[in-house]
C-alpha cells in the first residue's frame, strides 16, 4: 500500500502529500481491500471474499471481483463505478481513471472472460474494455472509448469502436525493440 502510495504521489499533480492519500483516495482503498479480498478468494474463502468486496464497493464506488489479479502500483484515479471482472489481468504501474469497465462480452463464458492490461498503461474516464483482449505495455485507451479488440503496445485508442490513432508511434516502438 506504501508503494501505491507514493506512485500515486508521483502520478497525481493533485496529490499534494503522502498522508492525504493514504486517508482520502478512494482507489486506494479499493485495492487495499481487494488484496485481502484476493487472499481470501485464493484459500477458497469465497463467502468472506465476496463480503469483503461488496463492502469495499459500497465504500468506494469501486466493484473489483476478488479473483482478478492486480499488479503493483495501480492508480485509481477517483474511481467511482469503476467495474474490474473475475479473470482481469491489471500489470503493475497501471493507471485507471473513473468509470472503467473491465468485462466480460457474454454470459456464462468458461475460462478468461476479461481484459489483460499490460504494463504502464493508461485507461481514461469511462472506457469499456470488454472481452478476454490485452491492452498493451504503455498503451492509452481515451475517454469513453470502447474496445473490443487488442491494443498493442505504446500504441493509442480512441473512439467507439476503438480505433487506433497513432500506429506511425507504434511502429517506431516496434522497431526500436
Amino acid at each position: 500500500m506504501w508503494q501505491t502510495a507514493r506512485a500515486i504521489l508521483k502520478r497525481d499533480p493533485a496529490a499534494t502529500n503522502l498522508r492525504t492519500v493514504l486517508l482520502t483516495y478512494p482507489g486506494l482503498h479499493a485495492l487495499a481491500w481487494h488484496r485481502l479480498a484476493h487472499y481470501c478468494e485464493r484459500h477458497h474463502w469465497s463467502l468472506l471474499a465476496a463480503l469483503i468486496s461488496q463492502h469495499a464497493a459500497h465504500r468506494t464506488g469501486i466493484l473489483i471481483h476478488p479473483a482478478a489479479q492486480i499488479g503493483q502500483r495501480v492508480f485509481i484515479d477517483h474511481g467511482i463505478g469503476t467495474v474490474i471482472g473475475a479473470t482481469a489481468v491489471i500489470e503493475d504501474d497501471v493507471t485507471l481513471l473513473h468509470g472503467v469497465t473491465l468485462g466480460a462480452r457474454q454470459a456464462g463464458q468458461t475460462g478468461q472472460r476479461h481484459p489483460h492490461i499490460g504494463a504502464g498503461a493508461f485507461i481514461g474516464a469511462n472506457a469499456q474494455i470488454l472481452g478476454p483482449i490485452s491492452i498493451g505495455v504503455h498503451s492509452k485507451v481515451g475517454a469513453g472509448a470502447i474496445v473490443l479488440t487488442n491494443v498493442p503496445a505504446y500504441a493509442t485508442a480512441v473512439g467507439n469502436p476503438a480505433r487506433i490513432i497513432n500506429a506511425q508511434l507504434h511502429a517506431y516502438h516496434q522497431a526500436v525493440q
